[in-house]
């Protein structure tokens, strides 16, 4: 899973966004943030307390390091 950050011309505030590597929204904030570091702390903090499991990264069997699952 990963968190990112984003705005948009209407909506000038950030918001963050957690994703899945299958590029899923899991979810996304309502509050608004002045930075994009606000945002992104935020939205890993939320990320730790979901306890979630990527389905994504799961379904293609990868590992947290594929180099090293091949031998490099």
């Amino acid at each position: 899973m990963q968190v990112t950050a984003f705005s948009t011309a209407a909506l000038p505030e950030w918001r963050w966004r957690i994703c899945d590597y299958g590029g899923e929204t899991i979810e996304e904030s309502h509050d608004r943030f002045l930075t994009i570091a606000a945002a992104v702390a935020q939205g890993a903090e939320r990320l730790e307390h979901m306890n979630a499991v990527d389905r994504a990264r799961a379904a293609r069997g990868d590992s947290t390091n594929r180099a090293r699952r091949r031998g490099r």
